[in-house]
């Protein structure tokens, strides 16, 4: 049994970008594992209300235990806002959540996303996965979230190009599900967030793949 690490910088990344490799972890029978870095909650610039906070919170336990985590970990930083947040503190906060963890494999943002959120979180991130520091971890692969990878400027240096590819064709449908429970961040038809998109986008994945749908993620280290 493997443990797994899935990081998303904003709930629904995860959904976006690997909603079906969590599915098809857990039903091989490895411990997924889910760290959020941002929130809502408490949030310096006070744009969301009670409600709409105690609705978000709502939205990620349901989608947890979809999931099947054996862990949520929510590390609160204020989103919109990684640019202010001490970057001790920040990375600090994502070694203790790895160090409980000690998972094999580690799923994260890619390095270019154009949010500037995802860019930070990137980083400070990897900061915490240098192989002699964490020796248990196997794996490290970044995954794309439409609306943000696709957007990001495309030079040889810069695009995302995909190197793993996993089939979810057995996994596709429920990941959409997933996804619609995120009401607040689907977006109408036909823009990134949009159902018939993510489907597009894991049908374009699986051709290249030889699959009928899959996710596709870049490499950074494996043993």
């Amino acid at each position: 049994m493997n443990k797994i690490l899935f990081i998303a910088v904003h709930p629904d990344d995860e959904t976006l970008g690997c909603g079906g490799t969590i599915l098809k972890h857990n039903k091989q029978g490895d411990e997924v594992y889910w760290l959020i870095l941002t929130s809502i909650r408490n949030h310096p610039l006070g744009l969301w209300s009670n409600e709409t906070v105690l609705e978000r919170d709502n939205t990620i336990r349901k989608v947890g235990k979809v999931y099947g985590f054996k862990k949520i970990f929510q590390i609160d930083l204020p989103t919109m806002m990684l640019d202010q947040v001490d970057s001790i503190s920040f990375i600090n906060k994502v070694a203790n959540v790895i160090e409980e963890v000690q998972p094999n494999e580690v799923y994260m943002m890619y390095e270019n996303d154009v949010h500037s959120d995802h860019k930070i979180s990137f980083y400070a991130v990897y900061s915490c996965l240098k192989s002699f520091r964490r020796p248990y971890i196997n794996r490290i692969l970044m995954f794309e979230a439409l609306s943000e990878t696709e957007f990001a400027v495309a030079t040889s240096q810069s695009s995302f190009i995909p190197n793993v590819y996993v089939d979810i064709s057995d996994y596709l449908e429920q990941k959409l599900d997933i996804m619609r429970m995120y009401d607040t961040e689907l977006m109408e038809e036909p823009y990134p967030r949009s159902i018939s998109s993510i489907q597009a986008l894991a049908r374009i994945r699986g051709s290249r793949a030889g699959v009928k749908y899959a996710e596709a993620f870049m490499l950074l280290y494996s043993k």
